[in-house]
């Protein structure tokens, strides 16, 4: 595992490099990218791997905005890229019952918990699981899911998901970079 002295868009060029080295090593040939712009998807492409871009659901920075440009969009659909914009695994409904009622509720405590590794890394698992239940990626299968700490990426894990109502049978097998903090 490398570990990065900052966290952010610093570390997006050293994590594409290492995921695509890893991804040859293991034979995966799929990668789930947290992208909201999708600027860190568009990356991966021409690398010999099905990308998956997973970004913001549509509000998320206001009401009714989408942060994805429409031309990103059909760029990337047009290279292949699949684009999930949807609701986060860990927020929808509980989050809006924390922001209504206060509290903390059990998706906020898991996501916090993986926050314990880094955003990125809490990102990772998150987004491999929507793509799964997306039905973006194939069940069973190791991908290497890509995340950041606000902009660009500075975490990649080699990740088994399953679907969100068995979040807990997930397996991270790997966690391939992140940043030391």
């Amino acid at each position: 595992m490398e570990l990065f002295e900052k966290s952010g868009a610093v570390n997006t060029e050293r994590t594409v490099s290492l995921v695509l080295k890893r991804a040859r090593e293991l034979g995966i040939t799929t990668v789930v990218v947290a992208s909201n712009s999708g600027e860190t998807a568009e990356i991966f492409h021409g690398h010999d791997l099905q990308v998956v871009c997973v970004t913001h659901h549509v509000g998320y920075a206001g009401p009714g905005i989408d942060e994805m440009e429409a031309e990103r969009r059909a760029g990337l659909s047009a290279q292949g890229v699949k684009v999930l914009t949807t609701t986060h695994l860990f927020a929808g409904i509980d989050r809006a019952l924390r922001i209504q009622a206060g509290g903390l509720y059990p998706a906020e405590i898991v996501a916090h918990t993986l926050r314990m590794f880094g955003q990125g890394v809490k990102v990772g698992v998150e987004v491999a699981v929507m793509a799964l239940d997306a039905g973006l990626i194939e069940f069973g299968s190791k991908v290497i899911a890509v995340g950041g700490t606000g902009h660009g990426a500075d975490s990649a894990l080699v990740i088994t998901p399953n679907h969100s109502n068995h979040f807990f049978a997930s397996k991270i097998h790997e966690i391939i970079c992140k940043p030391a903090q």
